[in-house]
């Protein structure tokens, strides 16, 4: 049988195959020869055993997968900002937004906390380059609706500084999520142990990526990109690189670069150059092999 890993917790994964509740699974020890560890998300070939359980014989191809949490075949990022407290730097959003572009899976920017705080600049901005942007509230219901309509039929995972509501809003989603992973945590000892449980629960029609212990994706933890990489990460650079005078353009400070001009230009929003070239300064502190896409 076909399914995908819907849990994966202490050398057991979970496979949902359509047909019932989700398979306990242990994986083949082959996979540990080849050193491949099952991931939530994974798409997966099982043998199904007497006793109700099953082993995993195959992981499909993957078409990403992310080291925080440990999680496969995501579709879309929601990266959940505020200019309410805690107010979100920008720096954040452009640097969760570019792992997602590198990893082939589309950024959603969702602003909560509008009814506090209003960034609609800010907003623009994003919309202009090109990103699904949601103006939402959790506490009044705004956009919700909006939200819930994005997660539809997709894998999706949210990310977001501490505070800005990730919880609450997927609780306006669907009430009970919120109570449901915070009880999960509880019992696993959240701060006590490390875990790597990671559980994609069902919202609506798709399913959300949630990771007790780590608010979903760890933004301090996040992976780095190469520099050489870097600019194809960034949506509205992609157009003009072909342009530079030279072959090879870092387009940091270079003469003759086409992105710099599109920046002065007021076709690259300057907020997201500088994000850029504050991500390629630190991608020249990273030796290749510490890179994993």
């Amino acid at each position: 049988m076909t399914g995908r890993i819907v849990k994966a917790l202490s050398g057991f994964y979970y496979v949902n195959t359509g047909a019932g509740e989700p398979v306990p699974c242990r994986g083949r020890g082959k996979l540990r020869h080849q050193k491949i560890t099952p991931l939530a998300g994974d798409q997966v070939e099982i043998t199904a055993l007497e006793d109700g359980t099953g082993m995993v014989d195959a992981i499909l191809p993957r078409k990403n997968q992310f080291q925080r949490p440990m999680v496969a075949n995501i579709d879309q990022l929601v990266i959940v900002a505020s200019a309410a407290v805690p107010v979100t730097d920008p720096f954040l959003i452009d640097r969760m937004a570019a792992v997602a572009e590198w990893k082939g899976c589309e950024p959603v920017i969702c602003f909560n906390k509008w009814d506090l705080a209003q960034a609609d600049e800010l907003a623009e901005l994003y919309r202009r380059a090109g990103f699904t942007t949601l103006k939402v509230s959790a506490e009044t219901g705004e956009g919700i609706p909006e939200l819930a309509a994005v997660l539809a039929e997709k894998v999706s995972a949210f990310t977001g500084n501490t505070g800005v509501g990730k919880s609450s809003i997927l609780n306006a989603i669907q009430p009970g999520f919120a109570l449901r992973t915070g009880e999960i945590s509880e019992k696993l000892g959240r701060g006590r142990h490390t875990t790597r449980h990671v559980e994609l629960f069902p919202v609506g029609d798709g399913l959300v990526a949630d990771t007790p212990g780590f608010s979903s994706f760890d933004v301090d933890q996040a992976e780095s990109i190469p520099k050489e990489e870097l600019a194809a990460a960034f949506r509205e650079f992609r157009p003009w690189p072909d342009r530079c005078r030279f072959q090879g353009c870092a387009h940091v400070r270079e003469k003759g670069c086409a992105v710099l001009e599109a920046v002065r230009a007021g076709e690259i929003a300057p907020t997201r150059h500088r994000s850029y070239v504050r991500l390629y300064e630190q991608a020249g502190e990273i030796k290749p092999w510490e890179t994993k896409k």
